[in-house]
């Protein structure tokens, strides 16, 4: 949690020296990632995704816009509503013009946002391993991925069993019919194998 304080604040330092702003920011990002139904979709999320993140730094192209993707992806999220994505793109672009983001940063930050929904091929370098770091859970060991699973049946609670798990069960199979769940060499040799296993067994499970 201090490390994605610290991250932000360090981030818009280098945009803008409105302190109040950077602050009025980051406490809106920390409530929304810390709400009574965010059990997956929370802080820990981001800190995970910016440990995946800082791993492969070296490698990424413009980190001042991943680190706006990260940090603003999954701002909005409602298990009953399908645009999420687009509501947090269009969010981000709001704040981000706030605190005189250059406008290149605010398009390329947005088309990642909006590239979580579908986490398919991009042309983007960047993008793929921004959506393959946040799909980095379906490929940890069984106990992270049935954490995961269960914080997501929480976020969804809203639904009955009957409905949820045809649900489920549609996403999970989508990931296993893709060619390849991840994108990037780097993500695909470390997690594809175990992650078609994981969303195989959760499978079963349901």
């Amino acid at each position: 949690m201090i490390a994605l304080k610290e991250t932000f604040y360090t981030l818009l330092n280098r945009y803008t020296i409105n302190n109040e702003l950077i602050e009025e920011l980051w406490d809106e990002i920390e409530i929304a990632y810390s709400g009574q139904q965010r059990y997956y979709h929370s802080l820990t999320h981001l800190e995970n995704l910016l440990a995946q993140l800082e791993a492969i730094a070296a490698q990424l192209q413009n980190w001042d816009v991943i680190l706006f993707s990260l940090y603003y992806h999954d701002i909005i999220y409602s298990a009953t509503q399908s645009n999420n994505e687009e509501k947090s793109a269009e969010l981000a672009e709001n704040r981000m013009l706030k605190a005189g983001i250059p406008l290149a940063i605010i398009k390329e930050c947005k088309e990642q946002i909006l590239a979580t929904k579908s986490h398919v091929v991009s042309n983007n370098h960047d993008t793929n391993y921004f959506t393959d770091a946040d799909l980095s859970i379906l490929g940890q060991d069984w106990d992270s991925y049935a954490a995961y699973f269960k914080s997501v049946r929480k976020e969804y609670q809203i639904f009955p069993n009957l409905i949820y798990k045809v649900g489920r069960k549609k996403v999970l199979k989508h990931f296993l019919t893709m060619p390849r769940i991840y994108k990037t060499a780097y993500f695909y040799e470390k997690l594809e194998s175990k992650a078609r296993e994981n969303l195989q067994k959760e499978i079963d499970l349901l």
